[in-house]
């Protein structure tokens, strides 16, 4: 389910996916397509620190679901997100 919400196009203004930023190996860098910064890999295998801080990751989740999919994502969404990038390893 994670994955499957992760590269769904969600066809809003900021992006079209998750995958749209964070590329569709969340084990890899990333890039933000409007400032063009580089974007640390999502995936904790890949990236340690990214998931260390509830308040950052739960800060980012609801900006980054209110401009990808329209809306604040639900703790199940969160949840199959997280279980799918633990998956993921570089």
């Amino acid at each position: 389910k994670g994955q499957a919400f992760f590269n769904k196009n969600f066809g809003r203004e900021m992006g079209f996916s998750c995958s749209s930023c964070h590329t569709s190996n969340p084990a890899k860098d990333g890039k933000d397509q409007v400032t063009e910064k580089k974007i640390k890999p999502l995936a904790p295998a890949a990236n340690p620190a990214r998931f260390t801080d509830a308040q950052k990751a739960n800060f980012h989740f609801d900006l980054n679901c209110k401009d990808v999919v329209g809306r604040v994502c639900t703790p199940a969404e969160k949840a199959d997100i997280l279980a799918w990038l633990l998956t993921q390893k570089p």
